[in-house]
């Protein structure tokens, strides 16, 4: 009888194994891939890359620094009748439970939302653009809503709207890795994504060979530690798309782009001339992909979310908890898993010579981890993966993309943190 896969984080869900299952798929599509380019490369992964990859923010060093990734105002709070996760790493959301909620620090925070029921902080927040949602069981996810709306949508959805040419190698310039051949070399991929599951899929391109545009608001800047620890091999700049001009700019970015990745809440960059529908026509031989945490139809179709915020929701926390208390997964499994699958869909659809736009959620992630039988592989440590590579003036510890090349890692310095220009390399 075969032995069940060791795993590495414990737990009552399976999250190894929804971590196994989509980098292996990113590993055989990068390969298809090597094989249509006609390259003669090995493309392989190993548990203990996998398992370092998922919890890189934890083994990201500074300077000899540990990253410090919650804010003061994330995390669980006791509600009179339950409790509610709270998402505060970013300012702003910061700025809204203050607002909203009229508190100033942590103490206070909880005293407040001790006197509420958890429904009402989750309307409220989320109706003024914070993230608060009360924590649910499974049970109580599936009568939701929203639960409901969405109980037949896929983890991943592709669209296949035709023909693309193949990325012909070095026919553009695409950053070529220093370790192994540019299996992306040429291919152009406009980068609109923030926080885990899209920089995580995008960083995969970049060290593959990628030339990875990075675009950031100068309002709202990606957190420094966040970007470190998913900006290998990109270029990261800045562009005020409140502005009609930048606006236009990135519009002819975008038409000339291979691969388009959008992480914004649905329907945000429609505004700008950016929804789904004007990529495709903007750029109709793109792989355009598309990342939202609620999926993009429903009663949250258009409400922003975290990993953390799906876990709580789902019954993910409920079933990590103890003694009444809530937990969570032991890594961010739902934005790793969901930004390798995005990885794979674009190295399948480039390899197939198709433009397809796809569409994956964290709730179709957290959907098939609740669906996975409970594990039973004994609990191993399996090493950590650490590189040394560059971010600016600097030197930092960081952990690689999961896949190898002909056995060498994927390996990249991180580009200044807004400092490219917003243009494709000449």
């Amino acid at each position: 009888m075969m032995s069940s896969p060791p795993r590495w984080w414990g737990g009552p869900l399976d999250a190894e194994q929804l971590a196994r299952t989509a980098v292996h798929r990113v590993r055989d599509a990068a390969a298809e891939l090597v094989a249509a380019r006609g390259l003669r490369t090995e493309v392989a992964t190993t548990d203990a890359l996998i398992a370092a990859s998922f919890a890189a923010i934890d083994h990201l060093r500074i300077d000899g620094r540990s990253p410090q990734p919650w804010g003061e105002l994330s995390g669980f709070v006791e509600a009179r009748d339950g409790w509610v996760r709270l998402h505060a790493n970013y300012p702003h959301h910061a700025a809204v439970l203050r607002t909203v909620l009229g508190v100033e620090d942590r103490p206070g925070l909880e005293r407040e939302i001790s006197r509420r029921d958890a429904a009402e902080v989750e309307d409220r927040v989320s109706a003024a653009g914070g993230i608060a949602v009360a924590v649910r069981t499974p049970e109580q996810w599936r009568e939701h809503p929203h639960a409901i709306a969405t109980a037949q949508d896929s983890w991943s959805q592709v669209q296949d709207r035709g023909e693309r040419p193949m990325p012909g190698s070095g026919a553009r310039p695409g950053g070529q890795p220093p370790n192994g051949p540019a299996t992306l070399a040429g291919v152009r991929v406009l980068d609109l994504t923030r926080v885990i599951a899209g920089p995580t899929c995008t960083q995969v391109l970049a060290c593959l060979g990628a030339d990875v545009l990075r675009i950031d608001p100068p309002h709202r800047p990606e957190l420094l530690d966040q970007h470190l620890s998913t900006g290998m091999g990109k270029r990261s700049a800045v562009a005020d798309l409140r502005r009609q001009e930048i606006a236009e700019q990135l519009r002819a970015l975008a038409a000339g782009a291979d691969v388009i990745l959008d992480g914004y809440r649905p329907g945000a960059l429609a505004r700008h001339g950016l929804g789904l529908e004007e990529l495709e026509q903007l750029a109709p031989q793109a792989v355009i992909a598309s990342l939202s945490a609620w999926g993009e139809h429903g009663p949250w179709g258009e409400r922003a979310g975290f990993d953390s915020i799906v876990q709580a929701a789902t019954g993910i926390a409920v079933r990590c908890g103890e003694e009444g208390r809530p937990g969570a997964l032991a890594v961010q499994a739902l934005d790793h898993s969901t930004g390798h699958l995005l990885a794979a869909h674009i190295l399948e659809a480039l390899a197939l010579g198709r433009a397809v736009t796809v569409r994956a959620s964290l709730l179709g992630a957290a959907r098939t981890l609740l669906d996975l039988p409970t594990p039973t592989g004994e609990v191993i440590e399996p090493g950590v993966a650490r590189v040394q590579v560059r971010a600016g003036a600097c030197r930092i510890e960081a952990v690689p993309p999961p896949l190898l090349l002909d056995g060498r890692t994927l390996e990249r310095d991180v580009g200044p943190d807004g400092a490219a220009r917003a243009q494709w390399m000449a």
